[in-house]
Protein backbone atom coordinates (compact mmCIF):
# COMPACT_ATOMS: atom_id res chain seq x y z
CA UNK A 1 0.00 0.00 0.00
CA UNK A 2 1.71 3.45 -1.00
CA UNK A 3 2.11 6.44 1.02
CA UNK A 4 -0.31 8.14 -1.66
CA UNK A 5 -3.07 5.89 -0.42
CA UNK A 6 -2.49 7.26 3.03
CA UNK A 7 -2.88 10.82 2.25
CA UNK A 8 -5.97 10.09 0.39
CA UNK A 9 -7.39 7.96 2.75
CA UNK A 10 -6.72 10.17 5.72
CA UNK A 11 -6.97 13.77 4.79
CA UNK A 12 -9.73 13.31 1.64
CA UNK A 13 -12.05 10.96 3.41
CA UNK A 14 -12.84 13.13 6.08
CA UNK A 15 -13.89 16.35 3.73
CA UNK A 16 -13.86 15.14 0.10
CA UNK A 17 -16.59 12.90 1.71
CA UNK A 18 -19.11 15.99 1.22
CA UNK A 19 -18.83 15.18 -2.37
CA UNK A 20 -20.81 11.94 -2.21
CA UNK A 21 -23.28 12.97 0.18
CA UNK A 22 -24.94 15.06 -1.39
CA UNK A 23 -23.70 18.41 0.36
CA UNK A 24 -21.62 19.88 -2.70
CA UNK A 25 -24.83 19.87 -4.72
CA UNK A 26 -25.93 23.67 -3.79
CA UNK A 27 -25.82 25.78 -6.45
CA UNK A 28 -24.60 28.11 -3.73
CA UNK A 29 -20.05 27.59 -3.84
CA UNK A 30 -19.84 27.20 -0.07
CA UNK A 31 -16.19 28.35 0.55
CA UNK A 32 -15.79 30.71 -2.45
CA UNK A 33 -19.04 32.53 -2.65
CA UNK A 34 -17.94 36.66 -3.12
CA UNK A 35 -21.41 37.76 -1.98
CA UNK A 36 -20.91 35.85 1.33
CA UNK A 37 -17.32 36.64 1.34
CA UNK A 38 -14.91 38.57 3.56
CA UNK A 39 -11.55 38.74 4.69
CA UNK A 40 -9.66 40.04 8.12
CA UNK A 41 -5.93 40.60 8.65
CA UNK A 42 -5.40 40.03 11.82
CA UNK A 43 -2.65 38.05 14.25
CA UNK A 44 -0.15 37.97 11.29
CA UNK A 45 -2.08 36.12 8.87
CA UNK A 46 -5.66 36.73 6.40
CA UNK A 47 -8.48 35.19 7.54
CA UNK A 48 -11.07 34.23 5.43
CA UNK A 49 -15.05 33.96 6.55
CA UNK A 50 -18.36 34.09 4.95
CA UNK A 51 -21.48 35.04 6.29
CA UNK A 52 -25.32 33.71 5.83
CA UNK A 53 -28.68 34.76 6.70
CA UNK A 54 -29.54 36.64 10.07
CA UNK A 55 -30.48 36.54 13.64
CA UNK A 56 -28.31 35.09 16.82
CA UNK A 57 -24.53 34.36 15.36
CA UNK A 58 -23.51 30.75 14.92
CA UNK A 59 -20.04 30.09 13.92
CA UNK A 60 -19.41 27.29 11.91
CA UNK A 61 -15.62 25.62 12.35
CA UNK A 62 -14.45 23.15 9.83
CA UNK A 63 -11.95 20.18 10.24
CA UNK A 64 -7.75 19.77 9.32
CA UNK A 65 -7.05 20.68 5.78
CA UNK A 66 -10.76 21.68 5.38
CA UNK A 67 -12.82 24.61 4.38
CA UNK A 68 -16.11 26.31 4.92
CA UNK A 69 -17.13 24.58 2.04
CA UNK A 70 -16.75 20.90 4.78
CA UNK A 71 -20.02 23.09 6.42
CA UNK A 72 -22.14 22.91 3.10
CA UNK A 73 -24.36 20.78 5.02
CA UNK A 74 -25.07 22.64 7.64
CA UNK A 75 -25.62 26.29 6.29
CA UNK A 76 -28.35 26.48 4.24
CA UNK A 77 -30.41 24.84 7.13
CA UNK A 78 -28.94 26.80 9.67
CA UNK A 79 -28.70 30.33 7.81
CA UNK A 80 -32.74 30.23 8.25
CA UNK A 81 -32.75 31.26 11.77
CA UNK A 82 -29.38 32.05 12.56
CA UNK A 83 -26.19 34.80 10.84
CA UNK A 84 -24.26 31.87 10.17
CA UNK A 85 -20.34 32.64 10.38
CA UNK A 86 -18.39 30.11 8.12
CA UNK A 87 -15.01 30.36 8.56
CA UNK A 88 -11.83 29.13 6.91
CA UNK A 89 -9.28 28.34 9.48
CA UNK A 90 -5.19 29.45 9.94
CA UNK A 91 -3.57 27.98 6.91
CA UNK A 92 -6.89 26.45 5.28
CA UNK A 93 -9.18 26.97 2.90
CA UNK A 94 -8.62 31.03 1.55
CA UNK A 95 -7.07 31.44 4.75
CA UNK A 96 -3.48 32.05 3.61
CA UNK A 97 -0.90 31.53 7.06
CA UNK A 98 3.06 32.76 6.16
CA UNK A 99 3.85 31.22 9.69
CA UNK A 100 6.04 28.08 10.08
CA UNK A 101 3.94 26.39 12.74
CA UNK A 102 0.51 26.30 14.04
CA UNK A 103 -1.13 25.49 17.37
CA UNK A 104 -5.05 24.89 17.86
CA UNK A 105 -4.96 27.96 21.10
CA UNK A 106 -3.50 30.07 17.64
CA UNK A 107 -6.99 29.02 15.75
CA UNK A 108 -9.41 29.81 19.30
CA UNK A 109 -7.62 33.37 19.68
CA UNK A 110 -8.05 33.72 15.69
CA UNK A 111 -11.52 33.20 16.72
CA UNK A 112 -11.65 35.84 19.33
CA UNK A 113 -10.14 37.98 17.28
CA UNK A 114 -12.82 37.86 14.41
CA UNK A 115 -15.20 38.04 17.19
CA UNK A 116 -14.33 41.47 18.67
CA UNK A 117 -14.00 42.97 14.94
CA UNK A 118 -17.68 42.13 14.32
CA UNK A 119 -18.83 43.29 17.82
CA UNK A 120 -20.31 39.94 18.84
CA UNK A 121 -19.96 39.52 22.39
CA UNK A 122 -20.91 35.85 22.18
CA UNK A 123 -22.18 32.92 19.70
CA UNK A 124 -23.22 29.57 19.42
CA UNK A 125 -20.66 27.39 17.96
CA UNK A 126 -20.64 23.63 15.59
CA UNK A 127 -17.30 22.48 15.38
CA UNK A 128 -16.22 19.29 13.76
CA UNK A 129 -13.36 17.64 14.39
CA UNK A 130 -10.28 20.45 14.62
CA UNK A 131 -13.29 22.79 14.67
CA UNK A 132 -14.35 20.85 17.48
CA UNK A 133 -10.96 21.68 19.58
CA UNK A 134 -11.10 25.08 18.25
CA UNK A 135 -14.54 25.15 19.60
CA UNK A 136 -13.84 23.46 23.14
CA UNK A 137 -10.02 26.33 23.12
CA UNK A 138 -12.53 29.14 22.49
CA UNK A 139 -14.62 28.25 25.15
CA UNK A 140 -11.85 27.64 27.51
CA UNK A 141 -9.59 30.46 26.71
CA UNK A 142 -12.72 33.43 26.04
CA UNK A 143 -15.49 31.95 27.93
CA UNK A 144 -17.73 34.98 27.72
CA UNK A 145 -17.81 34.27 23.04
CA UNK A 146 -19.24 30.83 23.67
CA UNK A 147 -23.38 30.64 24.30
CA UNK A 148 -23.13 26.97 23.77
CA UNK A 149 -21.06 24.48 21.97
CA UNK A 150 -21.60 21.44 19.56
CA UNK A 151 -18.62 19.78 18.63
CA UNK A 152 -18.09 16.25 16.64
CA UNK A 153 -14.84 14.35 16.76
CA UNK A 154 -12.58 16.39 18.94
CA UNK A 155 -9.51 15.06 20.77
CA UNK A 156 -7.54 16.44 23.93
CA UNK A 157 -4.26 14.85 23.12
CA UNK A 158 -2.12 14.10 19.94
CA UNK A 159 -1.57 10.20 20.92
CA UNK A 160 -3.35 6.71 20.37
CA UNK A 161 -5.36 7.29 23.73
CA UNK A 162 -7.37 9.50 22.00
CA UNK A 163 -7.18 8.73 17.76
CA UNK A 164 -7.73 4.99 16.44
CA UNK A 165 -3.94 3.15 16.27
CA UNK A 166 -4.46 2.91 12.40
CA UNK A 167 -5.29 6.84 12.15
CA UNK A 168 -2.54 8.08 14.71
CA UNK A 169 -0.21 5.95 12.26
CA UNK A 170 -1.38 7.48 9.05
CA UNK A 171 -0.61 10.96 10.44
CA UNK A 172 3.12 9.97 10.49
CA UNK A 173 3.46 8.49 7.80
CA UNK A 174 2.21 11.43 5.59
CA UNK A 175 4.26 13.27 7.59
CA UNK A 176 7.59 11.10 6.62
CA UNK A 177 6.31 11.29 2.78
CA UNK A 178 5.43 14.62 2.57
CA UNK A 179 9.41 15.52 3.99
CA UNK A 180 10.56 13.51 1.33
CA UNK A 181 9.17 15.61 -1.12
CA UNK A 182 9.61 19.14 -2.81
CA UNK A 183 9.30 21.71 -0.04
CA UNK A 184 6.26 23.47 -2.76
CA UNK A 185 4.40 25.94 -0.64
CA UNK A 186 1.29 23.34 -0.41
CA UNK A 187 3.72 20.97 0.80
CA UNK A 188 4.82 22.99 3.65
CA UNK A 189 1.56 23.59 4.69
CA UNK A 190 0.46 19.96 4.42
CA UNK A 191 3.29 19.67 7.09
CA UNK A 192 2.17 22.11 9.04
CA UNK A 193 -1.27 20.86 8.91
CA UNK A 194 0.15 17.15 9.89
CA UNK A 195 2.37 17.89 12.71
CA UNK A 196 -0.15 20.07 14.27
CA UNK A 197 -2.24 17.02 14.80
CA UNK A 198 0.87 14.79 15.95
CA UNK A 199 2.15 18.18 18.43
CA UNK A 200 -1.63 19.18 19.85
CA UNK A 201 -3.52 19.60 21.69
CA UNK A 202 -2.70 19.23 25.06
CA UNK A 203 -6.32 19.87 26.99
CA UNK A 204 -6.47 18.53 30.30
CA UNK A 205 -9.54 17.44 32.29
CA UNK A 206 -9.20 20.34 34.57
CA UNK A 207 -9.01 22.87 31.51
CA UNK A 208 -12.60 21.02 30.73
CA UNK A 209 -13.87 21.83 33.86
CA UNK A 210 -13.87 25.36 33.20
CA UNK A 211 -16.15 25.03 29.82
CA UNK A 212 -19.22 26.42 31.39
CA UNK A 213 -21.42 26.82 28.24
CA UNK A 214 -23.50 24.49 27.66
CA UNK A 215 -22.27 21.40 25.15
CA UNK A 216 -22.98 18.67 23.25
CA UNK A 217 -20.69 16.68 22.76
CA UNK A 218 -20.81 14.58 19.41
CA UNK A 219 -19.12 11.51 18.27
CA UNK A 220 -19.94 8.41 15.90
CA UNK A 221 -19.02 4.95 17.70
CA UNK A 222 -16.71 4.08 14.85
CA UNK A 223 -15.17 7.41 14.91
CA UNK A 224 -11.33 8.09 14.37
CA UNK A 225 -11.49 9.74 18.18
CA UNK A 226 -11.81 6.50 20.22
CA UNK A 227 -15.50 6.79 21.86
CA UNK A 228 -13.87 6.28 25.33
CA UNK A 229 -12.76 9.71 24.94
CA UNK A 230 -15.24 11.42 23.58
CA UNK A 231 -17.00 9.96 27.01
CA UNK A 232 -14.00 11.44 28.38
CA UNK A 233 -14.96 14.63 27.00
CA UNK A 234 -18.68 14.74 28.31
CA UNK A 235 -17.38 13.60 31.81
CA UNK A 236 -15.43 16.50 32.47
CA UNK A 237 -17.55 19.63 31.27
CA UNK A 238 -19.99 20.55 33.92
CA UNK A 239 -22.81 21.13 31.45
CA UNK A 240 -22.12 18.68 29.07
CA UNK A 241 -24.41 16.00 26.82
CA UNK A 242 -23.53 13.34 25.12
CA UNK A 243 -24.46 11.96 21.39
CA UNK A 244 -22.37 8.63 19.97
CA UNK A 245 -24.35 7.68 16.82
CA UNK A 246 -24.43 4.40 15.64
CA UNK A 247 -22.94 2.73 12.59
CA UNK A 248 -20.83 6.16 11.99
CA UNK A 249 -17.37 7.23 11.52
CA UNK A 250 -15.74 11.10 11.84
CA UNK A 251 -18.17 12.26 9.31
CA UNK A 252 -21.30 12.53 12.00
CA UNK A 253 -22.35 15.73 10.46
CA UNK A 254 -21.98 14.55 6.83
CA UNK A 255 -23.27 11.05 7.01
CA UNK A 256 -26.21 11.95 9.05
CA UNK A 257 -26.82 15.37 8.05
CA UNK A 258 -30.72 15.80 8.88
CA UNK A 259 -30.80 14.33 11.97
CA UNK A 260 -27.46 16.10 12.79
CA UNK A 261 -29.00 19.42 11.93
CA UNK A 262 -31.91 18.95 13.61
CA UNK A 263 -30.39 17.43 17.01
CA UNK A 264 -28.15 20.18 17.65
CA UNK A 265 -30.91 23.22 16.26
CA UNK A 266 -32.96 21.58 18.85
CA UNK A 267 -30.17 21.85 21.30
CA UNK A 268 -28.96 25.28 20.26
CA UNK A 269 -32.86 26.53 21.28
CA UNK A 270 -33.73 24.54 24.13
CA UNK A 271 -33.13 26.42 27.43
CA UNK A 272 -29.99 25.00 29.59
CA UNK A 273 -29.01 26.34 33.03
Amino acid sequence: MSIKYFFFGLISCLFVASQVSGQAKSPIPYGNYPPAGHYLLTRGFRMYYETYGSGRPLLLLHGNGGSIADMAGQIPRFSRSYQVIAVDSRAQGKSIDPGDSISYSMMADDLNALLDTLHLDSCDVIGWSDGGIDGLLLAIRHPDKVKKLAETGANLTPDTTALVTAAFQDIIKVVKWAKAKPQTPFIRNLIKLQELMLKHPHITPAELHSVHCPTLVIGGDHDLIRPAHTLLIYENIPKAYLWILPDSGHDTLIRYRRLFNQIVGNFFKKPYR
